[in-house]
């Protein structure tokens, strides 16, 4: 038996030696493979320097979703994405740097043309769409021409597409112009069956977040709602992209019947479709579309054959990374709230209630800002994070230095919250806004505990004692939530009533959790203004009397560490070669992918009460 035991004793210290060796093993390779990176980076001559080419076109590819602030991400998983050449799961685009890029080759002589190659836009909102079609506008007024190329257009690429000069479709390709729509995943019969109990608390007739929930398809309210404010949107785009083709409104198809009608007379080929409905200028392969392109420009030693400036290359050029210089001039700070609202410190992309509340204070605090202009994109979330961040606002009013909230696609429930009591509110025409209700959720999950034979008992010193999702939810206690949520829905109309000189009753008639786009809100007293945040800023200037002045974006600080491997893995960066791998997910990974994600939105929220601002419905797909 002893020798048994010494036996067995020895096989697992022999397998865990081999599995340490392993470990060890694995993290020297890649300690290896970057300071093999590093290494190369000091010794090679072979790294060109940017440069921008002469008589080249620009060719503005836009790989990802246009956002207003980008996702904060570890510096060593940003090292390592870039060393392998491989892109996140959600790429997003900078909005301020393509404007940025537009405007600089409108006036930059090397630049004789742009290519828009929108392959890799995956949308963003129809405000910052907007922007960047302004930009492009600007940009044609040099008479440099504007190309669109593409195998096939989506709605959200089309929309940029339509302000190019020439908008070529591959013979093969295709675009179809669908509209918006609100189709979401509801759980009730998936919680039914894994006996999970949900408690439900809301004001709001409107207020559908907790559908998904509690029903098994969209209540009529909602779909009167959600109809009229997507009805909007679409007219919107409809009269953007007219403008821009010079075509009617009348030419977007709209029924089955109509599109199958233009359909067949066009052969039941999309291009050919795409064509004749005037949607674009030609049919051309990639190599009629390259070879125009070097007659106008030249060829180049690229993969494309053709005397080209990457987006990427341009946009290290005319935006180095460089520290910002300090100067004496006073400023309009700009504040981003971008992403949903949660308690506590959160990375840039999401708004924390601590972390953003943080970057109000620190333009407060900052004598050389005068005025602040509050960028916000934002569905909502938690009330309580809402609150902290809407109480710094008025911290800076009393601090003398006025606020003006910038709406972009989204500034509903929680996203109004903390607009609501700045100086002034300007929104897109079609930012989605309102949602002016309250709701309160969490799940027990008792049912299903006893029905895998785990039971929850015990005694306290009060009835209060003993709340746990293993447990019943008290008929008591879901009455003081639900009194709560009422609470917090009268609070939210009061601060809204006070801040827009409105009667308490005039804000409900317009709230109820009800969504309304920016035009709607500008008539129902929402919002003060239509506008762009460059809009939002002259009118904080203008609060704070300032004829001069700089704009500064309110950065988060960097840890000491986070800023340490920042710039070290930025060096190593510069140096280290790239490597393209693909990646192909089927139609039904991703529908799942999409299923969780709608799920998880509600399992992500930390409201310490459990009480939310929050329009779930407010993306359009």
């Amino acid at each position: 038996m002893a020798a048994k035991g010494n036996w067995t004793k020895s096989l697992f210290i022999g397998l865990w030696t081999v599995l340490n060796f392993t470990r060890k093993l694995f993290f020297n390779i890649i300690f290896i493979v970057i300071f093999a990176g590093i290494i190369i980076a000091a010794t090679s001559s072979d790294n060109d320097p940017l440069t921008v080419n002469a008589n080249s076109a620009l060719y503005l590819t836009l790989n990802g979703k246009l956002v207003i602030e980008k996702e904060g991400i570890d510096p060593f998983e940003q090292f390592l994405q870039d060393a392998l050449g491989d892109e996140p799961e959600n790429p997003e685009v900078l909005v301020r740097d393509v404007v940025k890029v537009l405007e600089n080759a409108q006036k930059d002589r090397r630049i004789k043309a742009l290519v828009l190659d929108l392959h890799g836009l995956t949308g963003g909102g129809l405000d910052k769409l907007r922007v960047v079609a302004e930009a492009i506008d600007e940009f044609k007024t040099s008479e440099k021409p504007v190309y669109a190329i593409g195998d096939y257009f989506s709605q959200d690429q089309y929309y940029l597409a339509a302000h190019a000069d020439n908008i070529y479709l591959n013979p093969m390709g295709g675009l179809m112009l669908e509209g918006y729509g609100r189709y979401g995943m509801y759980f009730k019969d998936m919680l039914e069956k894994l006996k999970v109990t949900t408690h439900i608390f809301r004001v709001g007739t409107y207020k559908s977040a907790v559908e998904p929930i509690m029903r098994n398809d969209m209540s009529e309210e909602a779909k009167e709602a959600e109809k009229q404010w997507l009805d909007g949107y679409w007219n919107q785009y409809k009269q953007d992209v007219a403008a821009a083709r010079g075509i009617e409104t009348s030419n977007f198809d709209e029924t089955l019947e109509g599109l199958l009608g233009k359909f067949e007379a066009a052969g039941g080929d999309f291009a050919q479709y795409a064509l004749e409905n005037g949607w674009v200028d030609a049919l051309k392969t990639r190599e009629e579309v390259r070879q125009e392109l070097i007659e106008l420009v030249g060829d180049g030693d690229n993969r494309h054959g053709v005397n080209l400036t990457a987006y990427s290359t341009y946009l290290k050029v005319v935006n180095p990374p460089l520290p910002a210089i300090e100067n004496n001039i006073d400023k309009v700070a700009i504040v981003v709230a971008k992403g949903t609202i949660l308690d506590g410190d959160q990375k840039a992309g999401t708004i924390g209630g601590d972390s953003t509340a943080r970057l109000l204070r620190k333009a407060r605090l900052d004598d050389s800002v005068k005025a602040v202009v509050l960028q916000i994109d934002s569905p909502g979330g938690s009330a309580f994070a809402s609150e902290i961040i809407r109480q710094e606002v008025l911290q800076l009013q009393q601090a003398g230095k006025p606020v003006v909230a910038s709406m972009s696609t989204y500034a509903a429930s929680g996203g109004y919250w903390i607009a609501a009591s700045t100086d002034k509110i300007i929104a897109s025409p079609s930012t989605i806004t309102g949602s002016i209700g309250v709701f309160g959720m969490f799940m027990t999950y008792e049912n299903s505990l006893d029905y895998i034979g785990v039971h929850s008992d015990g005694v306290g010193s009060t009835e209060l004692t003993g709340f746990s999702v293993a447990r019943p939810l008290a008929p008591e206690f879901g009455q003081i939530l639900q009194r709560n949520v009422e609470n917090t829905y009268g609070n939210f109309l009061s601060l809204v009533a006070s801040s827009r000189e409105m009667t308490v009753e005039e804000v409900d008639d317009v709230a109820q959790g009800r969504v309304w786009i920016g035009e709607d809100a500008l008539e129902l007293g929402l919002v003060d203004q239509l506008g762009t945040l460059e809009d939002a800023v002259s009118a904080a200037a203008e609060f704070a009397a300032l004829e001069e002045y700089d704009t500064q974006y309110v950065q988060h600080s960097l840890s000491a560490q986070d800023l340490f491997w920042k710039e070290f893995f930025g060096q190593a960066m510069t140096y280290v070669g790239k490597w393209q791998f693909s990646n192909a997910d089927s139609a039904l990974v991703n529908e799942f992918k999409r299923v969780l994600k709608e799920f998880s939105v509600v399992n992500r929220l930390n409201d310490p009460k459990g009480t939310y601002v929050l329009c779930l419905p407010c993306d359009v797909r």
